[in-house]
């Protein structure tokens, strides 16, 4: 994945090319159109019959079930789809409608990544109903969910709110029941589009309730091509396993993890005592519980998905948003985001709960500040927090910044995760002045 990530971000200016030329040859007009981005969601009530008004929800839902007939009883029962198939444009008209600009706008003239983010939720959905069409009927009995955000890169190209955005992606790698979906965004300059953003989502199917997993139709990669993009992504589930198998709430950290916090303790300790109790912040240096901020959300109808659930899309751009806004104050500037990555839907928030997010800077090197967003809803009757989704991004700051210590053992192991995932972005980059990602 990482060389495609790095063809992709360095693509010549002026060019818009799908990758492997997957338009070509196709036999249905509607994947050879460009979708506008309204009309993506509207597509998607389409094909799981959604209702729009929430007074509705429950009935549609009801009548959702007598889908369940249509679901295959295994793989080999369907037919094999080519990444073509799935292939779709979907195009962000900001330059030539400056009434959808007003959504996407930030007080710097800027693009709100956290708009892009939901964007970019509601397509990977998108492309795997394209995969996963069945002709003998307009409805589809599956419910496709996003499972995770594996990555997200952005190429040193600044992001304009009055220039026209172009998305595209199809599905690069299946399982049983999982899809993982590759995506491009690219800005309009000159007479073509440059790449600004790669992202790799993994999308789960389920029955029409919504209750157990569902299988998807096999893809068959054409060419050498897709055959090093299908192989890659065997070697990204490979890569999540072993990445969760030596997670530090399963193991301990490496020797060399423990030697990096039992130097950060013993810098801490004050040298005019013989104690571990009297700690001192070293120079340009801050305390993480310090770094934190809190935000509380309360989910209305408004932000539910096809399956009236609140929408993943919603629940990145509050976390991306808290995390900008950690991220500009613990660095005193306005921070660019360089790379989001293992984001876990844990579990889906209902509509009406109570949303607690709770952000804190957990990892700093030069310009470089690494955030862990977490979220959590509340139950009304007991009380309790159940964890829905722990978010990482990774910015820059205009600035060096100062370092983060931890105080605890926990925090030490928040600092550790946090390095883990900064060491894991592809190459670290050097953001040009221009360029600007807005909150």
């Amino acid at each position: 994945m990482r060389r495609v990530v790095l063809r992709l971000c360095t693509l010549r200016k002026g060019l818009l090319t799908p990758v492997r030329g997957l338009t070509q040859g196709s036999q249905n007009p509607e994947k050879e159109r460009v979708f506008h981005v309204h009309e993506v969601r509207g597509k998607l009530r389409e094909i799981v019959g959604a209702s729009t008004n929430w007074s509705d929800h429950v009935k549609a839902m009801e009548e959702r079930k007598l889908l369940q007939g249509f679901l295959a009883k295994s793989q080999e029962g369907l037919p094999p789809r080519r990444m073509k198939d799935s292939y779709i444009e979907v195009l962000l008209p900001l330059g030539s409608e400056p009434a959808l600009r007003e959504k996407y706008l930030t007080v710097q003239n800027t693009v709100r990544f956290g708009r892009i983010l939901e964007d970019l939720d509601s397509l990977g959905v998108l492309i795997c109903y394209m995969h996963t069409k069945i002709c003998s009927t307009e409805m589809s009995p599956l419910s496709i969910v996003t499972a995770l955000v594996d990555k997200i890169d952005m190429c040193k190209k600044s992001l304009s709110p009055e220039h026209d955005i172009k998305f595209s992606g199809h599905v690069s790698w299946v399982g049983k029941t999982s899809m993982e979906v590759k995506m491009q965004m690219f800005q309009s300059q000159g007479n073509g589009f440059c790449p600004v953003l790669n992202a790799t989502f993994v999308m789960v199917a389920r029955d029409s309730a919504n209750k157990r997993s569902a299988f998807v139709n096999p893809l068959i990669p054409e060419g050498l091509e897709e055959e090093e993009l299908f192989r890659q992504g065997e070697l990204n589930k490979g890569r999540r396993v072993a990445f969760n198998s030596m997670s530090l709430l399963k193991m301990a950290p490496s020797a060399k993890e423990r030697t990096t916090i039992h130097e950060m303790f013993l810098s801490t300790l004050d040298p005019k005592t013989i104690s571990f109790q009297s700690r001192v912040l070293p120079p340009n240096a801050v305390w993480m519980e310090d770094s934190k901020l809190k935000s509380l959300e309360v989910c209305h109808p408004q932000e539910r998905n096809i399956f009236n659930r609140i929408f993943g899309g919603f629940l990145m751009r509050k976390a991306y948003e808290l995390g900008w806004a950690t991220a500009c104050n613990f660095g005193g500037s306005r921070p660019f985001v360089v790379t989001v990555d293992d984001i876990m839907f844990q579990k889906p928030v209902d509509v009406g709960s109570l949303l607690f997010l709770s952000s804190q800077v957990c990892f700093t090197q030069g310009k470089y500040i690494q955030v862990r967003v977490h979220s959590e809803v509340a139950s009304l009757q007991n009380k309790e927090h159940t964890t829905t989704n722990v978010f990482h991004f990774t910015f820059m700051s205009e600035k060096d910044v100062p370092l983060v210590f931890p105080r605890t053992y926990g925090e030490s192991m928040l600092y550790l995760d946090g390095q883990r995932h900064f060491n894991s972005m592809s190459v670290p980059v050097t953001v040009p002045k221009e360029y600007r990602v807005g909150p």
